[in-house]
């Protein structure tokens, strides 16, 4: 009878050993793939920041030209059109910002906007979809364009670059907001 207590204690013995090292091997697993979405996590929010930079500047660098140009437009179009003239607006093209999106895009391909603070995505989110309003409509007043020359088309005009006058400062808005929540997510702000 002494050997059936050594045998049942060396089973049990053998299973919580077993247990144990399943535990940790899991424990390790469920460690290792929480380093990988920080790691992702990390990687989109530097992408982010050198992205959103660029598109600040973008913008920045044509908003004072957009409202210049739409207080011509609108100048001219308040004029008696019989005697305005064309030449009191000065179009040197419509000068849209051009914006970098290939971090949200990898973004959206790799997750990994499910790894970072969810406040945090749903700005980022709300400033990609604006630059994409932004981007759409400069597509569909560029294809216009084509079909009638921009002097021909004053009120149309007048209503691109007021769309833009409005988006511009929400859009630099949202990057000062947006950088800092940034630095401060990759631990470089205060």
């Amino acid at each position: 009878m002494a050997e059936r207590p050594s045998w049942v204690l060396k089973v049990v013995l053998e299973v919580v050993l077993i247990s144990v090292g399943v535990f940790l091997a899991l424990l390790g697993d469920q460690w290792r793939e929480n380093a990988h979405d920080r790691q992702l996590a990390t990687d989109a929010l530097r992408r982010f920041r050198t992205e959103i930079i660029a598109n600040q500047k973008s913008v920045a660098a044509v908003k004072d030209y957009h409202v210049a140009l739409l207080s011509e437009l609108r100048g001219y179009l308040a004029a008696d059109p019989k005697t305005r003239s064309r030449e009191t607006v000065r179009i040197r093209g419509l000068q849209p910002a051009f914006f970098e999106q290939t971090a949200w895009d990898l973004a959206i391909a790799t997750q990994s906007l499910s790894h970072l603070d969810s406040d945090l995505a749903y700005g980022l989110s709300r400033a990609y979809g604006l630059q994409r309003i932004y981007g759409q409509f400069t597509l569909n007043i560029m294809q216009a364009i084509y079909l009638q020359p921009l002097e021909a088309n004053f009120d149309g005009m007048a209503a691109y670059f007021g769309d833009l006058v409005l988006w511009e400062p929400q859009l630099l808005q949202m990057y000062d907001e947006l950088l800092p929540r940034i630095d401060r997510a990759l631990g470089e702000g205060s």
